[in-house]
């Protein structure tokens, strides 16, 4: 459901030390991965398979489905070994798609400029990590980078904030988390964490979408210019 009316963000930076970051959906266009495990990984996988493309989808998105919200749904060796397809060679064969947000180097400056703690969390696989990060450049902007894979669990797991915060720490109440799934906000207000901001266009190719729940963004420059100093 596309909502018109969005829940605005009000953010006093001064009550901020820690910001969390997510990857895909939030600083780097979705489009990416939408476009690879939606029609390039069918179309390899049709071709190897000797199947049509319609039922290459059919399996795969049944396949998806199975471990949606786990970390196997981003484990590149997991579907390496499913598919008998080298996923890590395949996302490096169209890495020229990875793109990154309109004003994320100038919100992470931002963020930077005073003096706060940006922690990028993602789900994603070390391997896809490593991928996009030599695309994109943004490795140093950040104090920590932290694969949900070290974890043990996904963001949208319960006692995923809890093991993150044990091993980096970060006060839940000065802490700002940004993200492009509902699911995961929600995991971090269980947990506590008191600023909570969803992607409301995670993917340059598709519609804006605002979230229920929590106070949306379209761009990071939302944060930038409307907010208390």
């Amino acid at each position: 459901m596309i909502l018109k009316n969005k829940i605005e963000p009000e953010v006093n930076w001064q009550d901020i030390d820690t910001v969390l970051l997510d990857m895909d959906g939030t600083l780097l266009d979705k489009h990416f991965d939408d476009y690879f495990w939606e029609e390039y990984v069918p179309e390899v996988y049709a071709k190897q398979n000797k199947i049509s493309i319609f039922t290459a989808e059919e399996e795969l998105l049944a396949k998806y489905k199975e471990v949606e919200g786990h970390l196997q749904w981003t484990d590149l060796d997991f579907w390496s070994e499913q598919l008998d397809l080298d996923i890590e060679e395949l996302k490096e064969e169209i890495k020229h798609m990875i793109n990154v947000h309109p004003y994320v180097p100038e919100f992470l400056d931002y963020c930077r400029s005073m003096d706060k703690k940006i922690m990028l969390v993602t789900n994603a696989h070390p391997k896809t990590l490593k991928i996009k990060m030599a695309k994109t450049k943004l490795t140093d902007y950040f104090d920590e980078i932290i694969c949900a894979d070290e974890i043990g669990l996904a963001k949208e797991q319960d006692g995923f904030w809890e093991k993150l915060s044990e091993k980096y720490s970060f006060d839940k109440n000065r802490t700002l988390l940004a993200d492009d799934n509902d699911a995961v906000l929600e995991s971090g207000a269980k947990y506590g964490i008191k600023c909570l901001i969803f992607i409301s266009k995670s993917s340059s190719m598709q519609p804006v979408v605002h979230s229920p729940k929590f106070p949306s963004i379209i761009f990071f420059k939302e944060l930038m210019d409307g907010c208390s100093a």
